[in-house]
Order: C-alpha cells, then structure tokens, then sequence
C-alpha cells in the first residue's frame, strides 16, 4: 500500500488499540495489541506519519533510532540485588529502566498524556547483541523485567534486504506476532503531501513531467546513487531558504539531497527554466490582473513542459495566498474563543490585565506540552505563536493605554476586530489572485486540456481546495462543472458503446 494508505491504517490501528469498554479496559487487551512493522524504501514518509497521527489524534510520541542504540542503553546497566528464597540470601542480578522506556515515562510524567506511540526506526539492523532484546521486546513489550505501559502502541519501520545490506530477517515467530504493512513509493500521494506542507513549485512540477525521477536507487560501478521523497522534500526547504537569502542553487547543492547525477542534472537545469519562465511570464504581474499580449500568445505557442511549469508557478503562487487565508482564519478561530474566555472571567470580577496574562499562560503551557509530546509541526507551532504575540499586544495595550476593566471589553472586541478585517482583505486579494489566473488562462488557452489541468491542480491542492470550498471561485465552479460533465458524458458513451458490442 502506499504511505497514505499506510498511515490511515495505523491510526485506525491506534484507535482500535485505545478504545475502551464501560469499564474501563481496552477492548483489544494488551498482550494481543501486536506492534505495527511498516517495511518500504527509505526516505518515503514512514517518520512523518508517526508524528502526524499522533498530533492528529492527540497522543504522545517517543522516536528511536534502534541502529543508534546499545545492548545496555536498551535493556538497561546490571547490577546485583540480594534476595531470600528459602530463608536462604542470594545474590541476584537485575537491571536499570532501558533508556527507551524510561523516556516513555518522562513524557507522561512531563506532559500528563498517558497513551501514544514508541516508534522504533531501523529495527531490522540492530546489532547482533541487541537484536535477540528487541525482538523479546516486540514479542512481549518487555525489556528484561520492565514492560512498556498499557496504552502505548509499538510501531516499528524497517527497510526490505534490497535498499540495506546490514538488515537481518525476522524469523517466523517474530512475524507472528507484529501486524506487517508493506509500504510503497506512491507520487501521487506524495504530491498531495508535497502541496500541503508548501514545497517549491519547482519540485513539484519537475516530478509532473518526470515522474519516474521521483524515487530512484540504482546500484552503479561508483556504488549506490538515489533520488528518494526525503532528499526531494529537503531540497525543497533549502531552494526556499536559498531564495529569500538571495543564493543560487547549482548543481553541486542539488547533487548534495539528489544524490543520482544524471537526476540532480536534469532538476538543475529545470530550476533554471523555472526561474527563467518566472520572470518571462509575469506571473505576478498576472495574478494581479495585468498582462502583455505576448505573455499570452508566448504560452500558447509554448512546448507542452513549458506551459506545465508556468501552471504550476500559478498553481504555487496561488496556494501561498490560500495559505495565508487558511491561517488567518485560524488563528481569529483561537482568537475568538480567547475572546470568550476574556469575557467570562471579566464578568467574574478578575483584571483585564491578569487575564490576559494567565491566557498566555495557560497557552504557553499547552505548546510546551505538545511540542513535549511530539504534537506540535511547524504550521501549529507558528499559529500558537502568532496567537501568544497577539495576547501580549493585547496586554500591553491595555497598560500603554491605561484602559480600565470596565472599558477593556471594548478595547480588545475592537482589536479583534481588526484581525477578522484583515481574514476579509487577504480572502479577497487571494479571490482576485484566482479571478486573474483563471482569465489569463482562458485567455490562452480557452476550455482546452491545460484549463483541465489546472482545476484539476486547484481541486487536489490542500490550501486551495480549502480556500474554494470556504470563499467559492465562480470561474472555477464553472469549469469544474464542464469538467465533471465532460466526465459523465465520456462515461455514458463508453457504456453505450460496451452494450453495443455485447449486441
């Protein structure tokens, strides 16, 4: 299956394991809770997963890397304990806490959340004395004497003999005790994912047209040379670093995250094309609603990669304005319930200032726990950020102003206010960023197949499908219906057209 498959089966495996009865006690007992393996390629999401199902479902997360790990950092130091058995003392052997237990629970002590997930990466290439520890400890979730607490899930990852030479089998009772997903590379869910956290446009519409450079592993005479999801995604987050710094990206910097030459080549030389259709075809100029006719007669005479890259510059541009909408709205979402929350303790009787102050708090304490937990990604941790600076402003105006409780409702309903305008103004820039897009291209091509692609591109788009959904686009609903109508019409035709061969 492929990682989206993946991850939806392991949380339905997490909510399964969790699920309690009336009393209490989980449904599936623990001793039949078998630790997940998820086996596939390096490098194409089997980490992320883990920390989006546990920030989605709101449990704790404690991350190894097994390879990194000793026998003794495992299982524990030894030391000797006298016991009496029989009325006889002897002197027995015991073990301190494994140190991946231990951090088990510290994260419960340190975060209250008593259920989450122990992900174990590389399990299939520990050491030889380690390995026969690990595998008791999938079998029975136990290290020497120390057991993992209830609630917790075993997931562990490992990667199939092919991509690793260091890699051991597991044996067949050790298989039949763990619930094996076989993961595969999968762009099209990769694209997906690649869109929701924001990667470079150039990347993405690279991997569009050469789909077969997006995961690669060839073993040549100079050794093994890859192209895998992770290399594509760092690249990605370094070609943006590198632009708002003013650097170039050569082919050197390339080779260092695509680490096949003739791959890192070809991207190389495309970001250079990308770059150079930027600045050719305007595209802010166009999504500000002006154009040159050359800009819409070059298109249209252009090679067909040519006019996929300038759709995914307009695809790219238009998901940063979404995004930017999608985030305002979040966070005058939090907004409001602090707004809420000002309210009622006002008409308790509390200071307007302490309030604020223990708003604040109260919402530093819960990033700090969640990023504790392995909850918190960037997106999260930026919106928690923005709100915490917006509660200090807040604060601080109230005491720069010398605003009395009695007037501080006002104050703040006011300064409020002004971020639900700015949500209205960024929503209405991003819906002119769409009317010109849609115009210019309509302009160029008409209802051709690249008009096609582009819905198609705003449709699978995560910040763009939401900013639809929530502000409308009547250019794209209009050719999303010619789209979905083409579609049936093509589908009763083939059906006629099968009913008349079977006659």
């Amino acid at each position: 299956m492929n990682i989206k498959q993946a991850k939806e089966e392991l949380a339905n495996t997490l909510k399964a394991y969790l699920a309690k009865d009336e009393l209490g006690n989980y449904l599936i007992p623990a001793v039949r809770q078998r630790p997940v393996l998820l086996m596939g390629p390096p490098g194409i999401g089997k980490t992320q997963i883990m920390e989006q199902i546990a920030a989605e479902e709101g449990v704790g997360l404690v991350a190894y890397t097994i390879t990194h790990h000793t026998r003794q950092s495992a299982v524990g130091l030894p030391f000797i304990e006298k016991r009496t058995y029989g009325g006889q003392e002897f002197s027995v052997t015991e073990y301190t806490m494994s140190e991946i237990l231990a951090s088990v629970y510290e994260l419960m002590e340190r975060t209250g959340i008593k259920e989450g997930i122990l992900f174990l990466d590389e399990i299939n290439c520990v050491s030889e004395t380690l390995a026969p520890m690990m595998l008791q400890f999938l079998q029975c979730k136990t290290f020497g004497n120390q057991k993992l607490p209830e609630g917790w899930l075993i997931a562990a990852a490992g990667n199939p003999p092919e991509y690793n030479k260091s890699v051991r089998d597991f044996d067949v009772v050790t298989l039949d005790r763990v619930k094996r997903i076989d993961v595969e590379e999968n762009f099209a869910v990769w694209k997906e994912y690649a869109r929701r956290q924001g990667l470079h446009g150039a990347v993405i519409s690279y991997l569009d047209i050469k789909k077969e450079n997006f995961y690669r592993i060839e073993t040549t005479v100079d050794g093994i040379e890859f192209a895998t999801a992770r290399g594509w995604e760092d690249l990605s987050e370094l070609i943006l670093a590198y632009e708002k710094l003013g650097l170039r990206v050569d082919r050197e910097v390339v080779g260092q995250y695509i680490q096949l030459p003739r791959i890192a080549r070809d991207f190389t030389g495309y970001l250079e094309l990308y770059y150079k259709y930027q600045r050719t075809y305007h595209v802010e100029d166009i999504l500000g609603g002006k154009w040159a006719a050359t800009a819409v007669s070059e298109l249209r005479a252009a090679p067909f990669d040519e006019k996929l890259s300038v759709l995914s510059l307009l695809v790219s541009r238009l998901s940063e304005e979404a995004g930017r909408v999608r985030a305002q709205d979040a966070l005058t979402e939090l907004l409001h319930a602090d707004l809420i929350a000002f309210k009622a303790r006002l008409e308790e009787g509390a200071g307007a200032g302490a309030i604020l102050f223990d708003l604040e708090q109260s919402r530093r304490e819960a990033m700090a726990r969640c990023a504790a937990a392995g909850q918190l990604d960037r997106e999260r941790r930026a919106l928690d950020q923005r709100e915490l600076e917006l509660l200090g402003r807040y604060r601080q105006n109230l005491l720069d102003g010398d605003i009395c409780d009695e007037d501080a409702m006002n104050a703040v309903r006011t300064w409020f206010a002004a971020e639900v305008d700015g949500r209205k103004s960024a929503a209405q820039a991003a819906g002119r960023c769409f009317d010109h897009a849609f115009r210019y291209l309509e302009e160029t091509f008409g209802d051709s197949q690249e008009l096609v692609i582009f819905v198609t591109e705003i449709t699978s788009g995560y910040d763009t499908s939401w900013f639809v959904e929530h502000f409308g686009c009547d250019a794209y609903f209009r050719h999303n219906k010619e789209l979905l109508f083409d579609d049936s019409r093509r589908r009763i035709r083939a059906e006629i057209a099968a009913e008349r061969a079977e006659n």
